[in-house]
């Protein structure tokens, strides 16, 4: 009885000294599972993915440019030394980096930089497959205009040997007002020779070290958002019925190809990623559409993402505007709880309630890409996003039902199954340009494993790229584009 006494004694004592300590003494610090990096001409994105929420500082220095960054309550481990590794040759922003234990607790990472950035680091709570996660966003500290992108494309694009703005020629001079400050930009552009730029040596070989004090105090750094180009104000919606004769200029379609880096959207059982397919999808669309014209009026596609990085759902939809698109498609690749739902479907905004219940289910999915992805925006940012994403207008969502009547017509076309045989409407914020027709395409189940395999197939894909192209045609056969007056 006396040893059990003893012994029970020992264990409250202990019990006591515990609770006396406090959890912030008792407790382990967090443990690193992975870390990715997503480079891109946009930006370079760091994750870094752990069991609990971490703590960082961070400091900017210049001349030779760098980025230093101090989590604290972790130690160094194998996934963080991964980092060094998964610094490529062409990382627009990241020429390599240091890592190393700075302190008992505190882990520094050091990014040699190739050109000054305005740096983004903020955490993510945990979401679908994802735990906390720690992400450093690096932007350029000019931001890249989506116009600027469609123009420099236009100049690769263009035979050498070409009139500096053959493609925007016309035999006939422009009808009386017909307005294209796009086209004469994009020809003042094309008329110059391009910019030569120095080749880049190769990235210094980087090892795993422990990183150098900065010369300043490592303290927390404002996290501003990107200098976005901001998007017009939407003009009074002109009536439709506009003659070809007055649109004497460049057609811009926006393909929006959904999900991309941190957010892979659904996967196939056997591994197929959305976003993969839909940016094959995409490009084959691109080729398709940078070749043809509309009552010769040449047409040009414009890419939200044209590699595997995130975009925000609000950014596809500016940067959409910014090059003022007169459509934007919005490609996916649908999945459900079960491998049995099958079919493509082809959607428009609803100001009001979802044209069904699987629609509305959809919408809600897809509006979660944000969280997924990860944005970097407080409860203030969120609102203004949502003000301007509810500008919608009638005129808007009667010419997208238009568009997606043309593209279901063109899909069933190719003998491809339709989940639905009409245009189905649903709160997508994607959707939401009030200016713009705007569709989002379902090309079909990726969680069935038939269709996974269709999608994968470069011969659907081609297909797919085919009807979709008819569709754009045929819309704009019934509607012909006006002449555009909202200022760049």
């Amino acid at each position: 009885m006396k040893a059990s006494g003893l012994k029970r004694r020992v264990l409250l004592q202990g019990g006591s000294v515990a609770l006396l300590l406090g959890l912030h003494e008792i407790a382990r610090g967090a443990t690193i599972m992975a870390v990715r990096v997503w480079p891109a001409a946009d930006y370079t994105r760091v994750t870094i993915e752990s069991d609990g929420r971490l703590s960082s500082q961070q400091l900017v220095v210049g001349s030779p440019p760098r980025l230093a960054v101090d989590i604290t309550g972790i130690e160094l481990n194998p996934a963080l030394r991964e980092l060094v590794g998964k610094i490529k040759p062409d990382d627009p922003f990241i020429n390599g980096l240091r890592v190393g234990q700075f302190a008992p607790g505190v882990v520094r990472i050091v990014f040699d930089l190739k050109q000054a950035v305005a740096p983004q680091v903020f955490s993510l709570a945990p979401v679908a497959a994802y735990r906390d996660r720690l992400v450093l966003d690096l932007y350029p500290q000019q931001a890249a205009d989506p116009l600027e992108s469609l123009i420099a494309e236009r100049m690769r694009e263009a035979p050498k040997t070409a009139p500096p703005d053959a493609a925007t020629a016309s035999s006939s001079p422009p009808a009386a007002g017909a307005v294209d400050p796009l086209g004469d930009l994009m020809a003042q552009q094309a008329a110059r020779p391009p910019a030569r730029t120095a080749p880049q040596g190769a990235p210094p070989q980087v090892s795993v070290s422990q990183a150098n004090r900065p010369s300043a105090p490592v303290g927390p750094m404002p996290m501003p958002m990107p200098p976005l180009a901001s998007a017009p104000a939407p003009a009074e919606p002109p009536t439709r019925g506009a003659t070809a004769s007055q649109t004497d200029r460049i057609i811009i379609v926006a393909l929006d190809p959904g999900h991309g880096g941190e957010d892979p959207g659904a996967i196939g059982s056997n591994g197929t990623r959305e976003k993969d397919i839909v940016l094959q999808i995409a490009h084959r669309l691109r080729a398709r559409i940078n070749a043809s014209s509309v009552n010769g009026n040449p047409m040009r596609a414009f890419l939200t993402r044209d590699a595997d990085f995130f975009v925000p759902l609000g950014v596809r939809v500016q940067k959409a505007r910014r090059v003022q698109a007169d459509l934007f498609v919005s490609i996916h690749a649908d999945a459900f709880t079960t491998p049995d739902a099958r079919g493509a479907s082809v959607f428009a905004l609803s100001q009001g309630g979802a044209s069904s219940s699987a629609a509305r289910w959809l919408a809600n999915k897809e509006n979660q890409a944000d969280k997924v992805g990860g944005v970097n925006v407080g409860n203030h940012e969120v609102q203004v996003q949502r003000a301007l994403l509810d500008m919608s207008t009638t005129a808007q969502i009667n010419d997208s039902l238009k568009l997606g009547g043309a593209m279901i017509g063109e899909i069933k076309g190719i003998g491809a199954r339709l989940h639905k045989g009409q245009v189905e409407q649903a709160g997508f914020a994607v959707l939401k340009a009030p200016d713009i027709p705007s569709v989002l395409v379902e090309t079909a189940f990726i969680s069935n494993p038939e269709e996974e395999a269709k999608l994968r197939s470069t011969a659907y894909q081609e297909e797919l790229a085919d009807a979709l192209m008819r569709g754009i045609q045929r819309y704009f056969a019934q509607n012909p584009p006006l002449a555009r007056s909202r200022q760049l």
